[in-house]
């Protein structure tokens, strides 16, 4: 509809030169504005199915779906999409696999899991990453104010970050000798939430509990009990005391700051560097039947993506996602992350201008390597109950990771003018191994048996 509404425009544009000058050079100059405009080079896919509806869970990391869709980018590729809140991520992952929803907003953990032998099985497939960072960890304000006299503080008093869980283990031995297990939330068991939660608390020494086949909680000998609770009933749980503390994603750990009920220490940015987020998921039969559709979704989410690092783009974002519709939070508790700046401690505002990233650093590109750090960690807790050998994480990674899909997409953006060639990354599917953690642990994908074995709390393989 949009592309029509275009390319009337620049019609009746032209016919007024021609009328207003009239000659031949009036013409040809018409011709050629008509030849160089960026709408009329854009050739539209055959699209299978332009009907579709997505699904999402109220974070701020759902923000693609919006933009392409209120910014009139998912039109603009002949797509005419209905975004649906979901109640949950295991609703989420169950409506995407029985085809109720076309595709959905999705933990990353989500399509590994279910292609790698956790919970339920299907062959879904990811062409998106959707945003880097974005998380936090929250503690109450009884937790925070034991934990506080373990901080080191700068010269102003105000503690020096990033806050290593060190300062949180005499706080669960003092519950645990008062005869109260120590309780903290993430939002399902195979988040990039209950992973770094769990990177944090074992990097200090802390027992974060391992699954097994037969024990799914994932509590055995566990020093802290990770329970799930859904993103928006985070600060709910914690001020009712079921909970003292949890890992999620923003808006929700800033509404703990502006409730005062609660005290975020430390951002999944600071436990891994520029770390991978939600995914864009849809399954693998959608694709092999919709490939010009998957490829078009594709188009508009990187677009997507583009605006929202736009600096400017921010403070219109945030009045987007704060439509019901969508994340539905205060613009003012969405702008204290999504502008570039992060409250921990009431009145503790701090510059993170790389909390929520969409674009920047090839954020959109599904890269292997970011797919095998998930299966690592399954590993590495129990999740996946059995050794595997090296080459099985790569290989169960590329039947989920599609950066093919994504490639075609971004190839097509750059012949439109939509983006520049630099932005399309020269690689193999893999990082270059890094130390960005909190632990200085250095991770490499191309050796992921080496990786599961350098931690001291964890299988070994």
């Amino acid at each position: 509809m949009r592309n029509i509404v275009k390319r009337a425009s620049l019609l009746a544009s032209a016919a007024l030169v021609l009328m207003a000058c009239g000659g031949k050079e009036a013409k040809k100059n018409a011709v050629e504005a008509k030849e160089v405009s960026p709408v009329s080079k854009t050739k539209m896919l055959d699209i299978e199915k332009p009907q579709l509806t997505f699904g999402f869970i109220k974070l701020t990391d759902m923000a693609p779906l919006a933009i392409a869709k209120e910014k009139g980018f998912f039109e603009d590729e002949g797509l005419f999409v209905s975004v649906e809140a979901q109640s949950n991520w295991k609703n989420v992952l169950d409506r995407v696999i029985d085809g109720q929803l076309d595709g959905s907003h999705m933990l990353a953990g989500q399509p590994i899991a279910a292609g790698a032998g956790f919970g339920r099985q299907a062959e879904l497939v990811t062409p998106f990453s959707m945003d880097l960072n974005g998380n936090g960890i929250t503690v109450s304000n009884d937790v925070w104010s034991k934990m506080k006299p373990n901080v080191p503080a700068d010269n102003e008093g105000k503690p020096i970050h990033p806050i290593k869980a060190d300062a949180l283990k005499p706080v669960i031995a003092e519950y645990k000798n008062s005869g109260k297990p120590f309780k903290m939330g993430m939002v399902f068991p195979v988040s990039t939430h209950n992973y770094e939660i769990r990177y944090w608390l074992a990097a200090a020494g802390i027992h974060p509990g391992m699954y097994t086949a037969d024990n799914v909680q994932g509590q055995i000998d566990a020093e802290v009990l990770l329970s799930v609770t859904p993103p928006p009933q985070m600060p709910a749980t914690l001020e009712s005391g079921t909970i003292y503390g949890y890992c999620v994603g923003e808006p929700w750990n800033q509404q703990a700051v502006f409730k005062g009920i609660g005290v975020p220490v430390t951002t999944n940015y600071d436990i891994w560097k520029n770390n991978p987020e939600k995914v864009f998921v849809m399954t693998k039969q959608f694709v092999e039947q919709n490939p010009n559709t998957a490829i078009a979704v594709t188009k508009a989410l990187i677009r997507a993506g583009k605006w929202l690092d736009e600096p400017s783009n921010r403070a219109e974002a945030v009045k987007i996602l704060a439509m019901s519709q969508y994340v539905g939070a205060p613009e003012e508790v969405l702008a204290n992350s999504m502008t570039g700046t992060f409250e921990f401690e009431k009145g503790d505002k701090r510059e993170m201008p790389d909390f929520n990233v969409f674009y920047k650093y090839n954020a959109t590109y599904p890269f292997y390597s970011d797919g095998i750090w998930f299966l690592t960690q399954m590993r590495r807790w129990g999740q996946i109950p059995e050794t595997k050998p090296a080459d099985w994480y790569g290989e169960t990674i590329k039947d989920i990771y599609r950066p093919d899909i994504w490639k075609k997409a971004a190839d097509l953006l750059v012949a439109e003018g939509q983006i520049p060639a630099s932005d399309i990354p020269n690689t193999d599917g893999y990082k270059p191994a890094t130390t960005d953690f909190i632990d200085g642990t250095s991770y490499d994908a191309k050796d992921p048996i080496g990786y599961i074995n350098s931690f001291s709390i964890g299988n070994k393989d």
